[in-house]
């Protein structure tokens, strides 16, 4: 059952619920870091009725860390895949560029950047970097009732 789908400037986007899954599918436009706080408030949608309090905050720190990420260091679109299964959220940022992103601590108290794979590390139940053909998908696991 397709709850949403529609066509955008930024491309393709569907919003789908089936019977043990609901899916969130968003195409990101090259440097549009508009759509950041757009997939935050897209998977907020998605997220709003899952997991113990502060999970889907969380799921949304981690997704905006993943997207800026894509749109900023690849110069290139992005693809946004969230999906909600029982018990569990998978979100995936595949971008088009196969450098692979490491975490970093930054040199500087000042420096701000550099740091959001390290909050996707040490938040995430489960992340990681999954080559493609043609780039590659950064991923991370939540698990809606872990504390």
């Amino acid at each position: 059952m397709t709850v949403g789908a529609s066509s955008a400037t930024t491309g393709e986007e569907t919003d789908t619920i089936t019977e043990h899954a609901r899916r969130l599918r968003r195409r990101l436009g090259r440097a549009d870091l508009r759509a950041v706080p757009e997939a935050r408030r897209a998977l907020r949608e998605l997220l709003r009725h899952w997991g113990k309090p502060g999970r889907s905050e969380i799921a949304e720190l981690l997704t905006s860390e993943l997207v800026t990420n894509a749109l900023v260091h690849t110069d290139d679109d992005a693809v946004l895949t969230a999906v909600v299964e029982d018990g569990g959220l998978r979100v995936e940022v595949r971008d088009f560029v196969a450098r692979r992103p490491e975490p970093s601590a930054s040199s500087s108290d000042d420096d701000t950047h550099g740091r959001g794979l390290l909050l996707v590390q040490s938040l995430a139940d489960a992340w990681g970097v999954r080559p493609h053909g043609v780039g590659k998908s950064v991923w991370f696991e939540l698990d809606a009732e872990a504390a």
